[in-house]
């Protein structure tokens, strides 16, 4: 390689392309035939989407090309279905493709010239020429990936593998049915593809046309249609008949549990309790409940409790036709609860004819303990924290679980729950003692020590793993060993998907966030944690704001959360005052951190300093005062010794700096340790506020240097540093700094250097000017 040039490595979702019979043509023919396929492939929907948004790489060939979409692997398959619609227009034009996603080379010299290979662009093309005019063919594993998006799967058909170069074989799967063609190794696609193929290819072409209809309509979120299983169920909320109705969490509990159970079984579709909780116990339209939902069953049921007597009524309904396939009633002593939820669970699997593995039938005859007292603390537990998502709930759910294993030290269900809870509260520093990493800790190695095959276990250590030990890749085999044992959880996927964007596994975390959507697929919250979480990073607005009027359908309820995440995305796109009006419709007096740091956000940017002072005063001044800052309020006293000193307060912003100091590290000869939101580089700011340029240098080095493993916080921690240089003076280093931060994900925009003030310094620089002007290559 020379070594003047630099190389991109990548993940690449490959459409490669070419004109059949193409050397047989005449040079005219060449000409025009390829200048028609290129005004073809330049005029598709997803060619200038990705191209606008910078997205797209381009190969040319002699007779054709390779595209490399860098966004999902369903942008080269709408690519080609738009290509094979037009086509139709053009009966001399015969074209074949191949879609592949893979590693791609992107050999940049010190011209600029950029020449794209590797292995993505190289199994595309053997992909393609396995195929004949008229096919679209994916690879395995482009298929595999399409699997996890419901609307594609009844349009996948595997065709066997064909044989390519250097004698590697490739697995092939054809987007509409048809058959290789003149596949290398055609022995290998049975008697019976074959005899089947006659009567797909007859129809391949009006086929293609009802998918490219089909996909382009359902692409609208707010018009997408789950695809029916016919071994899928929603369980809807259970009706609390108990006379005194503080037993309400019972219900909910008895519920959760047979609702668990059945989503350890991998052959169910099992909704996630999110969803079905907007829902009455027994609904008149229960077709269009499930039509919504996305399956085929639905169970109802009631409990009543009384003391330690308990009357569970379950009923297992088809909703298409509205026929009760089944429904008992069980009257139990509280301690007898646990046959109750697996014989539900049980029944329920047997009339769906679903494959039980022998692991999956033990988790559904789980005990998990054998203490009735304990049982009751957990359900409570449970219930707070499923019906109030909020911190402070969590500290109530976090102190029932700990009753729970404080009645029933054996309780490794409880164990696991209370390390998730704990981790949380750790990671927002919430009562620090009691959330401490070794209490977190022990709570996780407790729950997988006395029960290693439960699902919960795993993933209570993986938590532990992500937010308190920042083993990222621990973490990750934590949740896929979790997800093993719990296929149809919603909240296991969600946490492996942020784990795995924070390790740059940004693909992955895309298949996960789909499948969750698709366990989940009426939980307006899930929808917009898409949205900010991770659209937002890879700076695909578009499709953010499309996810969050997605869970405004769902949820008519005023969601601040909403309003704030559609300021945040207007802001980073530099639609100012849009955000503004979002930001005003949430309450004024609202402190919440969720909405106050959004909206010294855009204060900073409008440059309404004041205002930025006034609001963080109030924010700190409403805490405890024998309680220390939490996390948010620390990032927002380093924040306030800015303003006061573009406002002309040196002295206030000098022992505001010191102040911010003291709460970030009291010890100041100690290496802070890194954490979710990123201390590290504040330190470093707050140091460069008090004019303490090597301190801030070396600290702002070393959070880099800290979060090199961390896809969301490693680029805050770089623009830290690219800050702190202009500051004292660095003017290149800083400015050198901007372009890798203006293309990786969760990095910075060019509304960021418009709009901070931080950047102010490097105005006159017209490198920089040229930079804010630039569009997104």
């Amino acid at each position: 390689m020379n070594p003047t040039s630099k190389v991109k490595f990548e993940i690449g979702h490959v459409l490669f392309i070419d004109i059949v019979g193409y050397s047989k043509l005449n040079i005219h023919e060449q000409s025009e035939q390829l200048e028609t396929l290129k005004s073809i492939v330049r005029g598709t929907e997803q060619f200038k989407k990705a191209e606008v948004e910078g997205k797209l790489l381009r190969l040319p060939t002699g007779d054709g090309g390779a595209l490399v979409f860098r966004t999902t692997p369903e942008a080269p398959v709408l690519c080609a279905l738009e290509i094979a619609e037009k086509l139709k227009e053009h009966p001399e034009l015969k074209v074949r493709t191949g879609i592949h996603s893979g590693p791609v080379n992107e050999v940049v010299d010190l011209n600029e010239q950029a020449n794209i290979a590797g292995a993505g662009i190289n199994i595309a093309q053997r992909v393609m020429d396995c195929g004949d005019a008229g096919h679209i063919l994916l690879s395995k594993h482009v298929a595999d990936d399409l699997e996890h998006y419901p609307r594609w799967q009844p349009f996948l058909h595997p065709l066997g593998e064909c044989e390519v170069k250097h004698g590697v074989r490739v697995g092939l799967v054809s987007l509409y049915g048809g058959e290789i063609g003149n596949a290398r190794n055609p022995q290998k696609l049975t008697s019976r593809k074959r005899k089947r193929s006659l009567f797909i290819a007859a129809a391949v072409v009006l086929l293609a046309a009802i998918v490219v209809a089909f996909f382009f309509v359902s692409r609208r979120p707010t018009q997408s249609t789950p695809t029916i299983l016919e071994k899928s169920i929603a369980v809807l909320p259970f009706e609390n008949l108990s006379e005194d109705k503080a037993n309400a969490y019972f219900a909910d509990g008895i519920q959760d549990e047979i609702l668990t159970r059945l989503s350890k079984i991998a052959d169910l579709k099992v909704i996630s309790r999110t969803s079905t909780q907007r829902y009455k116990s027994a609904p008149e339209n229960l077709a269009d409940i499930a039509r919504q939902l996305g399956v085929a069953h639905v169970l109802e049921g009631s409990i009543q409790k009384s003391g330690d007597a308990v009357r569970v009524n379950v009923q297992l309904i088809k909703a298409a036709s509205d026929s009760h396939l089944w429904a008992d009633t069980y009257d139990r002593k509280l301690t007898d609860i646990f046959s109750v939820e697996s014989e539900v669970a049980k029944t329920i699997a047997d009339q769906l004819r679903t494959k039980l593995t022998g692991t999956e039938e033990k988790a559904i005859a789980d005990r998990p303990t054998q203490n009735a007292a304990a049982y009751e603390a957990y359900l409570r537990g449970l219930s707070i924290e499923r019906n109030h998502p909020d911190l402070e709930a969590a500290k109530e759910a976090g102190a029932a679980y700990a009753e729970a294993v404080q009645i029933d030290p054996s309780f490794a269900l409880a164990w696991a729950n209370l390390a998730v809870i704990r981790s949380r509260l750790y990671l927002y520093g919430i009562d620090a003692k009691t959330n401490s990493a070794a209490a977190t800790r022990e709570a996780a190695e407790k729950a997988v020590t006395l029960r290693p095959e439960l699902a919960e276990a795993w993933a209570a250590q993986a938590g532990y793993r992500y937010r308190v030990s920042r083993d990222f890749t621990g973490a990750v085999k934590g949740y896929q060993e979790a997800s093993k044992r719990f296929p149809n959880s919603s909240r296991i996927l969600i946490e492996m998907a942020v784990v795995e964007s924070r390790l740059g596994d940004w693909h992955s975390a895309e298949v996960h966030w789909h499948k969750a959507i698709d366990l989940d697929p009426l939980n307006s919250g899930l929808l917009s944690a898409v949205a900010t979480e991770f659209l937002s990073r890879l700076r695909r607005f578009s499709e953010a704001h499309s996810l969050l009027n997605r869970a405004s359908e769902i949820s008519s309820d005023d969601d601040q959360w909403r309003h704030v995440s559609r300021a945040l995305l207007f802001q980073y796109d530099g639609r100012l005052d849009e955000a503004a009006k979002e930001l005003a419709r949430v309450p004024a007096d609202s402190l919440t951190n969720s909405v106050v740091a959004p909206r010294v956000d855009l204060l900073t940017w409008q440059r309404q300093f004041d205002e930025a002072i006034a609001l963080i005063q109030r924010k700190i001044n409403s805490n405890d005062p024998r309680q220390p800052l939490d996390e948010w309020d620390k990032i927002l006293l380093t924040n306030l010794g800015y303003f006061q000193e573009w406002t002309g307060r040196p002295q206030e912003a000098k022992a505001t700096f010191t102040h911010a100091l003291q709460e970030i590290s009291p010890s100041n000869d100690a290496v802070l340790a890194p954490k979710g939101f990123g201390m590290p580089m504040y330190l470093a700011l707050a140091y460069a506020g008090l004019g303490e340029k090597e301190k801030a240098l070396e600290q702002a080095r070393l959070a880099v240097q800290q979060y090199a493993d961390d896809g969301w916080v490693k680029p805050g921690a770089e623009a830290a540093l690219a800050q702190i240089q202009a500051r004292f003076g660095d003017i290149d280093s800083a400015v050198a700094a901007i372009p890798h931060l203006l293309e990786v994900p969760a990095g910075i925009t060019r509304a960021d250097l418009r709009f901070n003030p931080v950047w102010d310094v490097l105005r006159k620089d017209p490198r920089f000017q040229k930079l804010c002007e630039e569009k997104p290559k």
